[in-house]
């Protein structure tokens, strides 16, 4: 009996030595990194070249008070359909409601605001202060600075790559005493805009 137990005891002692040698196979659970928040991506603004738009517009007046007007102009979008900008003009006239016709040079310059209603079609508002010459007699003209507000749309129709072909036509609703224009005759103009 004393063998058996002896046997015994050394069997279980044998075995447990036999398994205390056995490399242990199971992987350690290893430390998961801490989860790596993704940066939001950044809205990407346009290069500020790309805000930039330019061109200019040819305008013609009729009747009794013939004009022509040469306007470029350059203009910087706030937003893709909210722009400011800035014009600088020049007008040839021939003022046949006189007994001798006055012909004369004008200038100046003005600042609109455009709102695109969709890619072709924009309200326009702008501020416009310009110098004419006028008759004071047959034989005597001075010189007068006129302020406009004019208010309108314009119409684009693209021409390929970045150039547009748009016509405009505004009315001035501040009808200064001084405008050589008629009452609410309309200023249509076309030309070509680059970046519109």
């Amino acid at each position: 009996m004393f063998k058996i137990l002896l046997f015994t005891a050394l069997f279980n002692l044998c075995a447990m030595s036999a398994f205390a040698q056995q490399p242990d196979t199971t992987v350690a659970p290893q430390p998961q990194p801490a989860p790596q928040t993704q940066p939001k991506p950044q809205k990407q603004s346009q290069p500020a070249a790309s805000k930039v738009y330019y061109g200019g517009t040819v305008g013609l007046t009729f009747g009794d008070y013939f004009s022509i007007r040469v306007t470029p102009w350059v203009g910087y979008k706030l937003t893709p359909k909210f722009s400011v900008g800035g014009k600088i003009g020049y007008e040839y006239i021939e003022d046949k409601r006189y007994e001798e016709k006055l012909t004369s040079h004008n200038y100046g310059g003005s600042i609109f605001t455009r709102y695109h209603l969709n890619p072709r079609i924009y309200a326009h508002g702008e501020f416009a202060y310009i110098s004419y010459k006028y008759k004071i007699s047959n034989l005597e003209t001075d010189r007068e600075w006129v302020p406009f507000i004019l208010l309108g749309a314009g119409l684009v129709q693209p021409l390929g790559g970045r150039s547009a072909l748009i016509i405009e036509v505004l009315v001035d609703v501040l009808q200064d005493s001084n405008s050589p224009y008629e009452d609410w005759n309309p200023f249509v103009s076309i030309g070509i805009g680059v970046g519109f």
